[in-house]
C-alpha cells in the first residue's frame, strides 16, 4: 500500500497515476478524494485530525504528503506544523517511509538565481519560515525517532489542470481565453517552472527507490533559461496570437493587496521575481537518466489540456 495525503491537489492526480507502475494498492486521502485508478482506496478527512492520519497511514509502505493550504501565511503557521507532526507520528508508529513534496520557499534570498539541493536554508518570508520549520521537524524525527524520509522539491509549477500553478494563472489561462498575460515584478528575469506530470513521475520514482531516502531531490525541471517575456511569447505562439502582457509592479501589488488577500500574500515573495530564479535539477536527471519536458512542449500540452508526451 502506498498512500497520498492531500491527494486532491495539482500533483496528487498525476502521482496516483504514476504509482500504478509500482503498486496496485494506492490510498488517496483528502477532503474530497476521487478515484484515479480503478483500484484506488479513498479516505476523506482533515490532516489536522491526528486519529484520521493514523488511520490513513496504517498499512502503508510509503506515504506521500502533497497537501496544500490556502495561500495565507497565518494559516500556514497555524496548520502546517500540526499536519506535519501528525504525519511524522503516524509514519514512525507504522514504520512507513515518508516523501515530502516541498517548494523552494525555505531557501535564502541569495540562493534564488541558482538553486541546488545544497542551497542555504534561510528564508526571508513568513511562508518560507514555515517550510524551514517543517524541514527541521523531519530532520529531528529522523535523528531521534528513526523516521525514513526524503524531500522531493519543486520549483513553481505548471501543467494540465494545475489550478495553483502560477504560470497557468498568470499566463497560460489568460492567453488561452484571448486575454493579455500578467507577470510579476520583472518580465526580463529568468524563471524556472516544473511540469506537474514530470514532478509526479519523479516523486513516485523517488518514493520507490531505497537509496533516495535521507536526501533532498530537486524534481526534474527543464534546464532552459527562459524569461517571463519568452514564456508569454511561447504561449501566444501556441494560440497563434500576438503576445500581450501587463507587469504587476511592486506598487500595483501594494495597492492590490489592500483589496485582495492573495495579492497581499504575493508581496513578500517578490524577491523570487525581481531577480533570476533558476532551479537546477541536474542531480536527479543525471542519477535517473530523466529528460524533463521542454517548456515548448509542456506549454503545448497544458494549453491543450493534455498530459501526454511525444
Amino acid at each position: 500500500m502506498q498512500t497520498i495525503l492531500g491527494a486532491g491537489g495539482d500533483i496528487g492526480k498525476f502521482l496516483a497515476t504514476a504509482l500504478s507502475a509500482y503498486t496496485n494498492r494506492v490510498r488517496l486521502v483528502g477532503r474530497h478524494p476521487q478515484k484515479v485508478n480503478e483500484t484506488d482506496e479513498l479516505m476523506a478527512g482533515d490532516l489536522q485530525d491526528a486519529a484520521l492520519v493514523q488511520q490513513a497511514v496504517a498499512g502503508s509502505e510509503v506515504v506521500y504528503i502533497t497537501a496544500g493550504l490556502p495561500y495565507n501565511a497565518s494559516v500556514w503557521e497555524q496548520q502546517w506544523p500540526v499536519m506535519m507532526q501528525n504525519v511524522i507520528d503516524a509514519c514512525v508508529r507504522h514504520r512507513c517511509k515518508l516523501v515530502f513534496f516541498d517548494n523552494v520557499y525555505a531557501y535564502a534570498k541569495t540562493a534564488i538565481p541558482h538553486m541546488t539541493e545544497e542551497s542555504r536554508i534561510d528564508p526571508p518570508s513568513r511562508k518560507g519560515r514555515v517550510r524551514a520549520q517543517l524541514i527541521r521537524m523531519l530532520t529531528a524525527a529522523a535523528a531521534t525517532r528513526g523516521l525514513q524520509y526524503l524531500i522531493a522539491r519543486s520549483a513553481d509549477f505548471y501543467g494540465p489542470e494545475a489550478r495553483n500553478g502560477i504560470l497557468n494563472q498568470l499566463v497560460l489561462n489568460n492567453v488561452k481565453k484571448g486575454s493579455r498575460a500578467n507577470w510579476q515584478a520583472n518580465v526580463h528575469k529568468v524563471h524556472s517552472f516544473t511540469y506537474t506530470p514530470d514532478a509526479a513521475r519523479a516523486t513516485a520514482l523517488l518514493g520507490n527507490t531505497e537509496a533516495a531516502y535521507g536526501q533532498v531531490w530537486h524534481l526534474p525541471t527543464s534546464e532552459e533559461r527562459l524569461t517571463g517575456k519568452q514564456f508569454i511569447e511561447l504561449a501566444a505562439a501556441q494560440m497563434q496570437v500576438q503576445p500581450r502582457y501587463f507587469v504587476l509592479s511592486p506598487l500595483l501589488l501594494a495597492l492590490g493587496g489592500l483589496f485582495s488577500r492573495t495579492i497581499k500574500e504575493l508581496r513578500e515573495m517578490q524577491y523570487q521575481n525581481n531577480q533570476d530564479y533558476y532551479f537546477d535539477s541536474s542531480k536527479f536527471t543525471k542519477t535517473f537518466g530523466f529528460k524533463p519536458t521542454s517548456y515548448k512542449e509542456g506549454i503545448r500540452q497544458t494549453m491543450l489540456g493534455s498530459n501526454e508526451r511525444d
